[in-house]
C-alpha cells in the first residue's frame, strides 16, 4: 500500500512540484494523518469503487463541487474506454469505435467524487481537427487535473511531442499514461523506456495501463486522490466504513463456506478445513485494518476466543431439544461461531478491544438461533455444500445480523 509521496513518483516533475506546493499548504497537523491515510488504501479496483461510493458524500458534502478530470491526447489512443471505465452511469458513456476522430466533442460525466471529461483528439488536422483540437484544449485549461495519454503501439512522434508541450504550458498537474499496454506485453519495459526517452521523463513517470481490460485503473485513481488533498479528506473519512463494510463481506464469505463444511456433524469448531477457513478469516481481517500478523498468530487467536469449547457446549445443549437434525445444527453453529469470531476480530484489529467469553457467548447463542430459525424455513432435508452456503450467504447479506451483534 503506497504513501502519497511514494504516489507522487509516479507523476512527471512539472506536476511533482506542484503538488508538493499542495500538500506543503496543508497544516503540519492535518498532513500527517492524511498521510498515513495512503497506507491504508487498497490498491484492488473494486475495494477503491467502494471506498469512493463511501467518499462521495463525505467530498460533496464539504466541498461540493467536484474537482474535474480531463483526458487529453492524440487520435484513437483509448481516451473514451478510459472514460467510460470511471463515469458512474452507463447512459454518460461515450461511443467508442475502432474509427478515428469518433469523439467529436467534450463529454463529461460524474465520476464519483470528481467530474471526468472525455476531450476529441487534440492533435487532428484540418478545420475539423483545429476545432476538435480546440475543444479538448478547452477541457484542459478549464480541468483541475490532467491525464495525458498516448498510445503504447504508436508510441510518441513529433505531433505528440508537440502537444504534450503545448499542454505543459497550462502549468496544470498531470500524469502520464501509455494505454494498450496489454498489446505489447513481451516488450512492456522497452515500450516504456522509448515512450519516457521521447518524452524526457523517467520510466517510473509513465503508468503503463489497459483501459480495455482495466488494468493500472487504480494507479490512475491513486494518482487523482494523491494530487488534492481534499480528496484524500474524503477518502480518510470514508476508510472506517470501508473498512467494516468489506471486513464484513469477507465475514459473510467464511460462515457461508464453514457452515458448508460442517453438513457433515462432526465436533464442527475441531474440523481441520473449519480451523482452516477461521484462521484465513482472521488474517483477511487484519490484512483489511493493516495489522501485521502471521497465520500461527491468528491461530492463537482464535484459541484466546475460546470458540472450540463453546461450539461443542452449544451443539450438546441444543442437541437435548430435538427436532434439529444433526446436520442443520452443525451448520448453524458453524456460521455463527466463524461470524462471531470475524466480528470479533473486528473489534481487535480495529479498537484494540477484547471480546469478554461471557460477551461471545451472548452473541454465539444470539445469531445460532438465528440461523437455526431462517435454514429450518429453507431446508426440509439435508441440502447440497453448495445450497447450504448460498442460503446462509444470503441470510446474512439480507439481514442486520452484525447490528444485532451487539445489541
Amino acid at each position: 500500500m503506497p504513501t502519497s509521496n511514494e504516489i507522487q513518483r509516479w507523476f512527471p516533475s512539472p506536476s511533482r512540484e506542484f503538488i508538493k506546493r499542495v500538500w506543503k499548504a496543508v497544516p503540519e497537523k492535518d498532513r500527517s494523518p492524511l498521510e498515513e491515510t495512503f497506507k491504508g488504501l487498497p490498491l484492488d479496483r473494486n475495494p477503491l469503487n467502494m471506498l469512493i461510493d463511501l467518499a462521495i458524500v463525505h467530498y460533496k458534502t464539504t466541498f461540493g463541487k467536484s474537482r474535474k478530470v480531463a483526458i487529453i491526447g492524440p487520435t484513437n489512443v483509448g481516451k473514451s474506454t478510459l472514460f467510460n471505465q470511471f463515469v458512474r452511469a452507463k447512459s454518460d458513456q461515450a461511443v467508442v469505435s475502432p474509427i478515428p476522430g469518433t469523439t467529436r466533442i467534450n463529454q463529461e460525466a460524474d465520476a464519483g467524487i470528481f467530474a471526468m471529461i472525455d476531450t476529441p483528439g487534440a492533435d487532428a488536422v484540418g478545420a475539423v481537427g483545429e476545432a476538435e483540437c480546440e475543444a479538448a484544449f478547452a477541457a484542459a485549461r478549464e480541468a483541475d487535473f490532467l491525464i495525458l495519454m498516448f498510445d503504447a503501439l504508436q508510441g510518441v512522434k513529433q505531433t505528440e511531442l508537440d502537444l504534450y508541450e503545448n499542454l505543459l504550458a497550462l502549468k496544470k498537474p498531470f500524469i502520464i499514461i501509455l494505454n494498450k499496454i496489454d498489446l505489447t506485453r513481451k516488450f512492456k519495459n522497452e515500450v516504456v523506456a522509448k515512450a519516457a526517452e521521447n518524452l524526457k521523463v523517467n520510466p517510473e513517470e509513465i503508468l503503463a495501463v489497459s483501459a480495455l481490460k482495466g488494468e493500472g485503473l487504480s494507479n490512475i485513481l491513486m494518482s487523482i486522490i494523491a494530487a488534492d488533498p481534499s480528496l484524500t479528506v474524503s477518502i480518510a473519512r470514508a476508510l472506517p466504513q470501508y473498512r467494516q463494510k468489506i471486513a464484513w463481506r469477507a465475514i459473510i464469505t467464511s460462515a457461508s463456506l464453514a457452515a458448508a463444511i460442517a453438513l457433515t456433524p462432526l465436533p464442527v469448531i475441531d474440523f481441520i478445513p473449519l480451523s482452516a477457513t477461521q484462521i484465513g478469516l482472521v488474517l483477511t481481517i487484519a490484512r483489511i485494518y493493516d495489522y501485521k500478523i502471521t497465520p500461527a498468530r491468528a491461530k492463537e487467536l482464535i484459541g484466546t476466543f475460546g470458540l472450540g469449547l463453546l461450539g461443542r457446549t452449544l451443539f450438546q445443549q441444543l442437541s437435548k431439544l430435538g427436532g434439529v437434525p444433526g446436520w442443520l445444527l452443525s451448520s448453524a453453529i458453524a456460521a455463527s461461531m466463524t461470524a462471531v469470531m470475524g466480528y470479533s476480530s473486528m473489534l481487535w484489529f480495529e479498537k484494540g478491544e477484547r471480546v469478554s467469553a461471557k460477551a461471545m457467548t451472548e452473541m454465539s447463542k444470539r445469531l445460532t438461533s438465528i440461523m437455526l430459525t431462517k435454514l429450518k424455513a429453507v431446508f426440509k432435508r439435508k441440502p447440497s455444500k453448495r445450497k447450504m452456503e448460498s442460503a446462509v450467504n444470503e441470510i446474512l447479506s439480507e439481514s442486520e445480523l452484525e447490528d444485532s451483534l451487539t445489541e
